[in-house]
């Protein structure tokens, strides 16, 4: 039974506007009895040979994108510290030339980033068009570890006032906009939890 790209992506893509709980969700190479009656063996084979084609595609796309020039291709990696974030971007896109793809690792902000608002540093990496760009961690921090940490959001020094659920939902709302901005501007923006 050959597994197709498709078969795989639905074990793990989650549809716009809908909702998944982490804990539902099965993280094991045997997501259905189909896989698990090939074996971890030959389901990793399979895998391994999938990912070499797909990379072709995906070089072959990269060179869609450059020439067309009218698009650039965000991809988000969020993640826990040790998810993979490192690996997955090595192994997917070793197949991209590199003089059209850009990785940013976003850490703890710089001075001069806190010297901006909390959407600057991220703007100031994204991809031009015709290229892909790859964000290891994202804006998604602001409003994930900023949020439980809050010493970040002191050093971020902003104009007085609560930061209650208000606050967080302004948050979310600017992401959103953002988000929105990029996407009618011909930013494609996948984003992948591992």
């Amino acid at each position: 039974m050959p597994l197709t790209s498709e078969q795989i992506a639905r074990f793990f893509r989650v549809a716009p506007g809908k909702s998944m709980q982490l804990a539902e969700h099965h993280t094991g190479w045997a997501q259905t009895p189909e896989l698990e009656s090939l074996g971890r063996e030959t389901v990793r084979e399979r895998a391994v040979e999938m990912l070499q084609s797909e990379q072709r595609e995906l070089s072959e796309r990269q060179n869609l994108l450059y020439a067309d020039n009218r698009y650039s291709l965000l991809i988000i990696l969020q993640g826990m510290d040790a998810s993979g974030k490192d690996g997955t971007i090595r192994h997917v896109m070793s197949g991209v030339n590199p003089q059209g793809c850009r990785v940013t690792s976003f850490k703890h902000p710089s001075a001069e980033e806190l010297d901006h608002t909390f959407l600057w540093r991220y703007a100031k990496c994204l991809p031009e068009r015709g290229s892909i760009g790859i964000f290891n961690r994202s804006w998604y921090e602001e409003v994930l570890i900023v949020r439980v940490h809050r010493a970040v959001l002191a050093d971020q020094q902003l104009p007085p006032g609560k930061r209650g659920k208000a606050f967080w939902k302004q948050r979310y709302e600017d992401i959103g906009s953002f988000e929105q901005h990029l996407a009618r501007n011909g930013t494609v923006i996948i984003k992948i939890f591992l």
